[in-house]
């Protein structure tokens, strides 16, 4: 065969392939804005707080230029935690249906919104509160020390009188003198009714649940060290204890070594607040889509979730606090603290209190809730909004029972409901925004991988090494530039070139070229 007509070598075809002339690539359109991926929200209506805790968030929000929502939710879940266990409302007419009204709060939000600064504003009945107690206890507790020394000292005599009639071979006296002195049970010390725990290990809150059977609340400033705290190996037991606290009225029995056996505690009753990040809630909220531990059903407890936009405006409001309106809310507190639970008719001892609607609030509330549980079998949500919204069962008849209480309601009337369920519409807004930004994709790196490209820091053609070793914030891992560079490819702003290894070898490489028209360089 004539050696010009012999075929050639595939290594031949390959290596003359790579000096073959490309194809033109395809015109640059025009890129498209980034999406933004937080969804609308209502915003707060002070109409929504009972009557005498409205003033009051208004004043806190004004003076400290903060979303109202913030102080408006923290509020409402320390109002919930004084109620605790005392009352319950029966949203059924004949069921046995009973709702614990303890809340769960988070507000989400950058740092240096003010998240935390309001959040401790709201505490601050239960702070004062918390003082009453602790002078009252301290008293307590110096009438039983002497009390018990008293005993002491009366015990020590005993065994003197005792070992007298011993001396006298009166052995049956000194045998029956000492039984009713063992028969005597040593008073236990006062118990602190305790308000807040802001810091304790799930057996050491057992132990003040114990003290404080009718509920406390645990508030972290940021809720994302618990939420993680709880996804750690080893924590199943303290996450299941979180879970049941939230129903309020479920039983719970430590068995640790070094504590004791046998830790009964009748009803779990925990309200829960804090404060959280967007990132941080972002993040969380993946993971538990992702079938993680944290995909229990824990974050959709938060029934008051909510992630409020921030003005722009910011105005300098220095005056003193609204006294008349401070001291309503904290008569609210007190009120609602000195509050008496029931009484069980079988056994005679305290129960929770059961409230029921009124006959025209019964009637909304059936009509609410078939609306309700056909949307919620719409299989329009998303799993982890679905989950959140079935929560709404408690929280709509919890929100309406704190509002009538506040109010000073014998039945939870029509109003209170209605403001309930303007809670619900309110807070179903906030918790779309918080799901959609975390079962979505996250486009804070391709938004700044994009502010560095428009402000000339990034080179056509860069690799992705290029960026991530700068340690941008958002960017500073392969991944994260590699996810960003393939949003903004499927927006128009960066094309994708991929190369092959050349004759000697090696592994592909990728690079970026960048759309003219998004460094406003389309005409050049």
């Amino acid at each position: 065969m004539n050696a010009a007509f012999e075929p050639m070598e595939a290594d031949t075809l390959e290596t003359r392939a790579d000096v073959l002339p490309e194809l033109a690539p395809e015109p640059w359109g025009d890129p498209l804005p980034i999406p933004s991926m937080l969804l609308p929200v209502e915003p707060f209506d002070a109409a929504l707080m009972p009557a005498a805790l409205g003033p009051w968030v208004t004043d806190m929000a004004d003076r400290m230029q903060c979303p109202p929502d913030f102080p408006a939710v923290a509020a409402m879940v320390a109002l919930s935690s004084v109620i605790g266990r005392k009352a319950c409302i029966a949203p059924k007419r004949r069921d046995n249906w009973r709702v614990t009204p303890n809340l769960w709060g988070a507000v989400v939000g950058r740092p240096g919104v003010m998240k935390s600064p309001a959040l401790a504003e709201a505490m601050k009945p239960l702070d004062r509160l918390q003082a009453v107690t602790g002078d009252l206890h301290a008293e307590a507790m110096r009438d039983h020390d002497i009390k018990t020394k008293l005993e002491g000292m009366g015990g020590k005599a005993t065994e003197k009188k005792a070992q007298g009639l011993v001396d006298k071979g009166k052995l049956e006296e000194a045998r029956h003198l000492l039984a009713e002195a063992a028969d005597f049970e040593a008073p236990k010390p006062p118990a602190l009714r305790r308000y807040v725990v802001t810091d304790a290990s799930v057996e050491a809150l057992g132990e003040i649940l114990i003290e404080n059977p009718w509920g406390v609340l645990a508030y972290r400033d940021e809720l994302n060290g618990l939420l993680r705290g709880l996804d750690r190996e080893g924590q199943e037991g303290a996450r299941a204890f979180y879970l049941q606290g939230y129903d309020g009225n479920q039983a719970y029995t430590f068995d640790r070594i070094g504590r004791g056996r046998n830790l009964h505690i009748p009803a779990v009753c925990l309200s829960l607040m804090g404060g959280i990040q967007p990132g941080k809630l972002q993040a969380y909220i993946h993971d538990a889509v992702s079938g993680g531990a944290s995909d229990d059903g824990l974050l959709q407890r938060f029934g008051l979730l909510v992630w409020p936009d921030v003005g722009r405006v910011w105005r300098n409001v220095d005056r003193f606090p609204d006294t008349a309106a401070k001291n309503a809310a904290f008569e609210t507190f007190q009120r609602l603290d000195a509050m008496q639970p029931g009484t069980d008719p079988e056994s005679g001892e305290p129960a929770p209190a059961v409230y029921r609607f009124s006959p025209e609030a019964q009637a909304e509330f059936d009509d609410w809730r078939h609306d309700f549980e056909t949307g919620l079998r719409s299989g329009e949500h998303h799993p982890a909004m679905e989950s959140h919204l079935s929560k709404y069962r408690k929280l709509v008849p919890a929100l309406a029972l704190v509002c009538a209480l506040a109010d000073g309601e014998a039945a939870v009337s029509l109003d209170s409901l209605l403001r309930a369920l303007a809670w619900g519409d309110y807070l179903k807004s906030h918790a779309a925004r918080a799901y959609g930004a975390g079962t979505g994709p996250n486009t804070d790196a391709a938004a700044a991988l994009l502010a560095k490209i428009q402000a000339g820091r990034v080179a056509d053609g860069f690799a992705v090494r290029d960026v991530y070793l700068k340690g941008w914030a958002h960017l500073g891992t392969p991944e994260a530039v590699k996810v960003a560079a393939a949003l903004l490819c499927d927006l128009g702003h960066l094309r994708r070139v991929d190369t092959k290894p050349g004759s000697m070898g090696g592994r592909p490489t990728a690079s970026y070229q960048i759309n003219p028209k998004t460094t406003g360089k389309g005409g050049e």
